[in-house]
């Protein structure tokens, strides 16, 4: 296999020199590939994507897949989700992307329209003709309209697709952008709207605005016509929070503006907007979630046990960790009384996924052993009581709820498996079962392919499920890909995974994915039991799913992969940096690689909640046991690592693949890297950069697996 080793003139080191860990020299000869547009860090971007392009487009199944993959990444028989759903106009809005609109249309049609076969689809805003005019390529990354009419909508722009952001003001009804009307130049900005002339924001203000992981720590009250810098300041968060975000939520009492100061990534304060006073902190404990508004009440997940002295003339109470409540937000900005209504007690394998607020009801998914349930909630005010309904949708797949408006009764239920495609289904309100309007065509032929779910064994005895997908005939270790993440209370649900389906099913693979610890898949105790102190519990169970894989008889370490982006391209470095021998495929994307540096790699500081503070002893003592950059070894063989990231990547910066492949190289460890220039956390700002990305795993992966490049 091809050993590519960086000059040592390039380098500024010898390649002998690294033949031990980074944990031992605590050295870090890479540094200057931080410098993300740096024109010395670009050269090199530039050269190993030339060599990586090299071979893989030049692989004999590289055309096909590209072609296959654009197709169904551009096929016109996709479901056009609905992004916003404007009950009062009639309108359901739809962003997209297609070979003729790359950067895509933000589109519309009426609601009846949109329930028939053909829409017609009016546009309201197209986004390539606005990049063209302005010589950019802008990525469209939503809109915030003002209800109930949602004429006036803050847009969000993105250059290349970057989390910094442009905000503009637009008039739907106009369809063009409002002169001289709110405008926001690039950061990483929150808003939200007050009324047509005032809106909420936090931005970057200048020095001292931004908390140290890059984020808004102010909130003003910005007035149309007056300058942003004299906005009177409602809300001022700390420089350690990890940032202060207004929203608005609407019903049928009104509408109310609450700010969010989010002091860790999981632990938040809410506070009631006032007008120009400031805001009132309400009485939720830090643990607590905000997921909508109905009837006055806040919908609250709990991520910790709440015990609460209510003074409604009731003992003390106790809502468990993972509880779906109703808070009576209304009732206590009048009197200051404090009240709680308990919607969902969790059991011990279900979590609370999300919540969807019509004029009727609050609308729950929730997950039972992985699977995907929904239950509708409504509230007598006489009464004072919630009356729960089931709402039916097929088994062994996940369920979603989406296009519902506080102004209207109607849902939509999206489904979908491993192995069934999305089915869109409609109902007009609870007391009709929803119906299905659009289904996405099959994208890869499922004849014969089984969906099983197994269990592993971790390290400490923990059962960790996980499902895998194959065809059911055959027999023997097959070429494997294990995917998972792992971290964040972040859920990996069945999804019809059509390009994994033609690309690599049809091809005679098959795919695992892990439903380990830190994700959300069984609630907040899930995820808590991987953080800090404990995350290698996480890597430990994505090992003993591998092992598990190999132990059935399903793969071997020669047909074995493992693919995760983010988070999960960290659980994949640590995968293949600790048990090398398990695997023979790594696709390591957008992922976070130095661990005991990404605090000083913004918005890096914004996760120390969920893996700690590589400054304080204890967790870094706990963070250079697993951190993938400090533990590859020279002394030690490795599968070859395709490592993808973005230029444009603000929020996982592409320093940390970028230093990861170079010590690789450096060690003369084989490996492949491709950095797309565009892209943002996706690492592609359109669909043909998709496509080509997807056509370089699975060249990759059959190399790898299945022979000629192993």
């Amino acid at each position: 296999m091809l050993k590519r080793i960086i000059a040592a003139s390039l380098l500024g080191i010898s390649a002998i020199s690294m033949t031990v860990s980074l944990a031992a020299t605590r050295d870090d000869p890479f540094l200057w590939l931080e410098e993300v547009e740096g024109e010395k860090a670009l050269d090199w971007v530039r050269s190993e994507n030339a060599k990586s392009l090299g071979e893989l487009e030049a692989d004999p199944h590289y055309a096909r897949y590209l072609a296959d993959a654009a197709q169904i990444l551009k096929a016109e028989d996709r479901i056009p989700y609905p992004a916003m759903v404007d009950a009062k106009n009639g309108y359901v809005y739809n962003f997209w992307q297609d070979a003729i609109h790359v950067q895509g249309l933000w589109r519309r049609t009426s609601l009846d329209g949109y329930r028939s076969a053909e829409p017609q689809w009016e546009t309201v805003l197209d986004l390539d003709a606005l990049s063209k005019a302005e010589n950019e390529t802008w990525v469209f990354k939503g809109a915030d309209c003002l209800g109930p009419d949602n004429r006036l909508c803050l847009v969000t722009l993105s250059r290349g697709g970057s989390d910094a952001s442009e905000q503009r003001e637009f008039d739907t009804e106009r369809k063009e952008f409002v002169p001289d009307g709110f405008f926001l130049k690039e950061a990483k900005s929150g808003t939200s709207w007050v009324d047509a002339d005032t809106i909420l924001v936090g931005t970057d203000f200048g020095e001292g605005a931004l908390t140290t992981s890059g984020y808004p720590r102010i909130t003003k009250l910005w007035r149309r016509g007056t300058p942003l810098e004299q906005a009177p300041v409602l809300l001022e968060g700390k420089t350690t929070d990890t940032g202060v975000w207004p929203s608005t939520f609407e019903d049928a009492t009104g509408q109310i503006s609450i700010i969010n100061r989010a002091v860790t990534f999981f632990d938040s304060e809410y506070y009631l907007v006032d007008g120009e006073n400031p805001a009132r902190q309400i009485p939720l404990p830090l643990s607590a979630e905000l997921l909508g508004y109905h009837k006055g009440k806040l919908i609250v997940r709990l991520r910790a046990d709440w015990t609460v002295a209510l003074t409604s003339g009731e003992k003390e109470t106790t809502y468990a960790q993972g509880a779906l409540i109703a808070f009576g937000l209304q009732d206590w900005a009048k009197s200051g009384t404090v009240a709680a209504d308990l919607l969902i007690a969790r059991g011990p394998r279900e979590a609370v996924e999300d919540v969807a607020i019509t004029r009727d009801a609050v609308i729950v998914t929730m997950l039972d052993n992985v699977r995907g349930r929904v239950r509708a909630l409504t509230y007598d005010a006489g009464a004072k009581s919630w009356t729960p309904q089931d709402i039916a949708v097929p088994d062994n797949g996940s369920a979603s709820v989406l296009g519902t408006s506080p102004e209207a009764s109607f849902f939509m239920i999206n489904f979908e498996s491993f192995l069934v495609p999305g089915q869109l289904s409609f109902a007009p309100g609870l007391d009709t079962a929803p119906s299905v309007i659009k289904s996405l065509p099959a994208r890869f032929n499922a004849d014969g392919y089984v969906t099983e779910q197994f269990e592993a064994v971790s390290t400490d005895g923990t059962k960790i499920p996980y499902f895998v997908v194959r065809h059911g005939d055959k027999s023997g270790p097959m070429p494997m890909l294990l995917y998972g993440y792992g971290g964040f209370q972040v859920s990996m649900n069945p999804w019809y995974w059509s390009t994994a389906g033609k690309l690599w099913l049809e091809e005679g693979g098959a795919y695992a994915v892990a439903n380990i610890r830190g994700g959300g898949e069984f609630g907040p105790a899930w995820h808590e039991a991987a953080r800090g102190v404990n995350r290698q519990r996480a890597y430990d169970d994505f090992a003993a799913v591998a092992q598990d894989l190999i132990a059935r008889g399903l793969s071997s370490p020669q047909k074995l992969g493992i693919s995760g982006g983010s988070n999960g391209g960290l659980l994949v470095g640590v995968a293949f940096t600790q048990r090398p021998e398990l695997y023979h495929a790594v696709i390591c994307a957008v992922p976070l690689l130095d661990m005991l540096r990404y605090t000083k790699l913004p918005p890096g500081a914004s996760w120390i909640a969920e893996y700690g503070d590589p400054e304080d002893p204890a967790m870094r003592a706990a963070i250079e046991k697993y951190s993938p950059y400090q533990n590859l070894s020279g002394d030690k063989s490795y599968p070859r690592v395709l490592f993808l990231t973005s230029t444009k990547d603000d929020r996982v910066n592409p320093a940390h693949a970028r230093k990861m492949a170079a010590l690789m190289e450096s060690l003369g460890k084989p490996m492949l890297y491709y950095e797309n220039i565009e892209g943002g956390h996706s690492a592609a700002a359109n669909l043909d950069q998709r496509a080509k990305q997807l056509a370089l795993q699975y060249v990759y992966l059959r190399r790898q697996l299945m022979g000629a490049g192993g």
